[in-house]
């Protein structure tokens, strides 16, 4: 068992979604950075699926009424167990009775928290545990957590204490494909949007990161029908104030889209906070395809060093 009792900014339980069902209108939800997910939950032995807390900004703090092995990854909250540090990336014992706080974030945005064991929570909607709060389903009865809300977990000791993973370098330097109506916009709409830098607007949350820049403005008058969208598609309101669609992004837009940031970028908006700037470029299949593949290699050199710690401990 868990309790909640700070829950700080936000703080949700998230899988890596649901893929497949924006056919239905059913947005994606899940983990804003899915390979932080991923490792953290291999460092305590879980699957690479298994939900975790997405804990926003910090500010929170949990209490264990059990024995676990639990790892954090993400940004770094200055993390403590009853007043012990405690490091981002690496798995460590907690016991019953312990208390997690996390301290305010200071140069990123969101931290993930795995927790070895089986997670009892109401059941699974479209194969996925991930917190839709625009929706009002999924994780614990569809809201956010709160102060108060508990939960079991049957512990799971399938790893060892001290296991250590780095994730992949964090970036501000977005790579992006052309979009479907990057044609059709005013001239030199793409090359300016490339040339300035944005910073992130603080009105951004988890359905779309809005983009604000002091030198730029994209204002346009086009009207369009409406048309698929999902996480990473930029839209270009008439105002001229771009939007990076994330996770909770509604499933149809009518705004031109610019481009689309690759996949192995969009984790990078996970600890992108307000005013934190950045800037795009566009780049080929190719090049967006060679990235995934460094992401996928990555991932596929730690279950490898971890499956070997673990037959050596």
């Amino acid at each position: 068992m868990i309790t909640i009792l700070k829950p700080g900014m936000q703080m949700s339980i998230q899988d890596q979604g649901r893929v497949g069902s924006r056919h239905l209108g059913i947005g994606q939800s899940g983990c804003v950075d899915p390979y932080a997910q991923i490792i953290t939950n291999r460092l305590v032995g879980n699957p690479d699926n298994h939900p975790v807390i997405e804990i926003t900004l910090g500010l929170a703090e949990i209490q264990f009424d059990n024995d676990y092995y639990i790892a954090l990854h993400g940004t770094d909250m200055k993390a403590t167990v009853n007043g012990n540090a405690v490091q981002p990336g690496w798995s460590f014992y907690i016991k019953k009775g312990d208390i997690l706080k996390l301290n305010a974030a200071r140069h990123g945005f969101r931290n993930y928290l795995a927790i070895g064991g089986d997670w009892h929570l109401p059941t699974a909607i479209l194969d996925s545990y991930s917190t839709d709060i625009a929706a009002g389903f999924g994780g614990l009865h569809g809201h956010a957590l709160k102060a108060g809300d508990r939960f079991d977990i049957t512990p799971k000791y399938a790893t060892k204490i001290g296991l250590g993973a780095m994730l992949p370098p964090k970036s501000t330097h977005i790579r992006i494909l052309a979009g479907p109506h990057a044609s059709i916009l005013p001239d030199n709409t793409c090359d300016k949007f490339t040339e300035h830098s944005w910073h992130i607007s603080p009105s951004s949350n988890r359905m779309g990161a809005r983009l604000l820049s002091d030198e730029c403005k994209l204002a346009h008058s086009l009207s369009l029908p409406s048309m698929a969208v999902m996480p990473g598609s930029i839209q270009l309101p008439p105002n001229g104030e771009p939007i990076v669609l994330l996770n909770d992004a509604q499933t149809t837009g009518g705004y031109p889209i610019i481009g689309t940031v690759i996949e192995a970028d969009l984790r990078h908006f996970a600890q992108l906070k307000p005013g934190d700037f950045l800037h795009f470029e566009f780049v080929s299949l190719e090049q967006a395809h060679s990235a995934q593949q460094k992401l996928v290699a990555h991932l596929n050199q730690l279950a490898i060093a971890l499956k070997y710690k673990n037959a050596k401990s």
